[in-house]
């Protein structure tokens, strides 16, 4: 199915790796033009076929120093993918042994990022009539399942949303939010990510915590949702067959979430 992106621009920011790098993949395979923003380059990226731009989308100016450079480069863009996000998610710890300074990062990473991109991004988008995609968690609605601060900031960030989606839509622009349930990424499979950490407290084996991850996070396959799961559907969210779609939420979390 073509889904006639070839010739439209797309900025995918956290797109070193995870889904991040599966949405810059299915983008470029769909013929547009990409760039692919993320803190360090790691070389996945750089073979995805995207342009890579550093930076760092948790400070305060990072955001629109980006989003200048882009827009200096390759003009006004069609998507703008706020994916970015995690920051120290094996830092489970009790609701008060938090400090300001973590729910400050949490935030400034997870909700701020995506905040102050809009923000420098928002009147290309709007001239473009083009799409605003923020990358949302499964912790948003089930808050116990990561770092308190992490999961308070996506909710927030689902929030906001739904709250740009209103503003926006009368200027022709589209805002959805896209919540992944457990994925397999570098969060879960990296040595160092929250999946070794959790293994290590419940006192198994990181793979056997991997085998039964789906499972217990009650997905109905048994299996982990895919980074390319998450991107095939923004890529579809992207296409113009899409256009009658804004200010919702899409679960790709395997049916994980049980309630409405």
């Amino acid at each position: 199915m073509d889904l006639q992106l070839t010739g439209k621009t797309a900025l995918v920011t956290g797109a070193s790796r995870g889904i991040g790098l599966a949405v810059v993949r299915a983008l470029v395979a769909e013929g547009a033009t990409v760039i692919g923003c993320a803190r360090t380059m790691s070389s996945e990226l750089a073979d995805s076929g995207a342009e890579a731009v550093l930076g760092d989308l948790s400070t305060a100016t990072g955001p629109s120093e980006v989003v200048r450079a882009v827009l200096e480069q390759h003009g006004d863009l069609d998507i703008l993918i706020n994916n970015v996000g995690g920051g120290d998610a094996a830092d489970l710890r009790g609701f008060f042994d938090y400090d300001d300074d973590l729910w400050h990062k949490a935030f400034d990473l997870n909700l701020f990022a995506a905040v102050r991109t809009c923000r420098a991004a928002v009147s290309s988008v709007v001239r473009r009539r083009g799409l605003v995609v923020n990358i949302s968690s499964l912790g948003a609605r089930m808050p116990h399942t990561g770092p308190v601060p992490y999961t308070t900031a996506k909710a927030a960030l689902t929030a906001y949303s739904k709250a740009l989606a209103e503003e926006l839509g009368p200027q022709g622009v589209r805002v959805v939010t896209v919540t992944p349930g457990p994925t397999r990424t570098p969060v879960w499979t990296d040595p160092d990510g929250i999946g070794s950490m959790l293994a290590a407290a419940q006192g198994i084996s990181h793979a056997d915590l991997l085998a039964r991850l789906a499972s217990d996070s009650g997905i109905l396959s048994g299996q982990l949702v895919e980074p390319e799961h998450v991107a095939s559907l923004i890529a579809y969210l992207a296409s113009p067959t899409a256009a009658g779609i804004t200010g919702q939420e899409y679960l790709v979390d395997g049916g994980a979430l049980k309630s409405a």
